[in-house]
């Protein structure tokens, strides 16, 4: 049955009983791995959540441009500044992607915007922290984008076929940017004394924002449960943690860089490392506006919608334009 198939605490999750024709079909067809298509029926919740989900996914590249796009000017070499721009451009090509496969779902970028800088809408905690020196590059390219890609992945398989076939493109280029931060930290390790102090010391501080990635544990995630019933996800953010801990915790490692949490130890049996949780009040806190970058963000995208207006009003005349002199 239903209830017995999807491992969640039951928390939102409707039972097969309560459910109607359409819903059960609809349920059936995710449990049959069927991809979802913007004609197909869906329901309004389910709609909503991948609205919620996508848009919020689609933000967080465009933000995420922000720290990164602040230090291609300051890139010790020109082959750096180089690597950095395509990085951040390949950033602002993956949220583009995201925001139309969220506008098949009935929603304009526009509105996703709006959303965004009214605070309805949020994006990932990790941009709300400050990147101070260039091992930073290093460790965001490293572990924020090393994170993501674990969350991307598992995402090529969600129900919903726009977001699944986004995912294949960007999860490529993601792996160039785990592997360009990665890089710059055995770079940095194999430098001078000062620089691999850096290095550690960019470690230590995004460690920890750096697990606060894959959300709230399980036990706290309003949205997980019915979103695995409808495989919009289909690894939990306790899962993701734990395989982004088990593949980064070798990497520093070898780099020869000291652990950023002292309790973590490898069990034997299992293999997986065990680990110290994140500060979740602060997660909560940088979500809700109160982190070190979160007003400079929103100052930066506000300012960005602001000085753009003059475009969007070009680009609709003209389509209106084209579209009359077509009729």
């Amino acid at each position: 049955m239903y209830a017995q198939e999807v491992k969640t605490d039951g928390k939102g999750v409707k039972a097969r009983d309560q459910m109607t024709k359409q819903e059960l079909a609809f349920q059936d067809r995710i449990d049959a791995f069927e991809k979802i298509e913007p004609k197909d029926w869906m329901p309004d919740a389910y709609r909503q959540t991948l609205i919620r989900q996508i848009g919020q996914h689609g933000h967080s590249e465009i933000v995420g441009q922000l720290p990164e796009g602040n230090w291609i000017t300051r890139a010790p070499t020109l082959e750096r500044k180089a690597i950095l721009l395509a990085k951040v451009q390949d950033e602002a090509g993956h949220g583009l992607y995201l925001y139309c496969a969220a506008e098949t779902l009935g929603v304009s970028r526009d509105d996703l915007t709006r959303d965004l800088l009214s605070g309805k809408m949020k994006y990932s905690s990790i941009f709300n922290y400050p990147t101070l020196n260039w091992a930073d590059m290093g460790a965001v390219g490293w572990l924020v984008d090393g994170a993501a890609i674990v969350n991307q992945v598992a995402l090529q398989r969600t129900s919903y076929g726009p977001y699944s076939r986004a995912m294949v493109r960007i999860c490529k280029e993601e792996s160039f940017h785990a592997r360009q931060g990665f890089d710059i930290m055995m770079k940095m390790c194999a430098g001078s004394a000062d620089q691999k102090k850096m290095a550690q010391d960019a470690l230590n501080r995004m460690w920890y924002p750096a697990l606060m990635m894959f959300g709230p544990p399980d036990k706290d995630s309003v949205h997980s449960a019915q979103s695995m019933a409808w495989k919009i996800k289909v690894m939990t953010n306790d899962e993701g943690r734990q395989k982004f801990v088990n593949q980064t915790v070798p990497q520093i490692e070898y780099l020869g860089l000291e652990l950023p949490d002292k309790t973590i130890k490898q069990d034997a049996k299992t293999t997986h490392y065990s680990y110290s949780q994140p500060d979740w009040a602060e997660f909560f806190a940088v979500i809700s506006g109160n982190g070190p970058c979160n007003i400079d963000r929103m100052a930066a995208r506000n300012k960005a919608w602001d000085d753009g207006a003059w475009v969007r009003e070009g680009l609709m005349a003209h389509a209106q334009k084209s579209r009359i002199a077509a009729e």
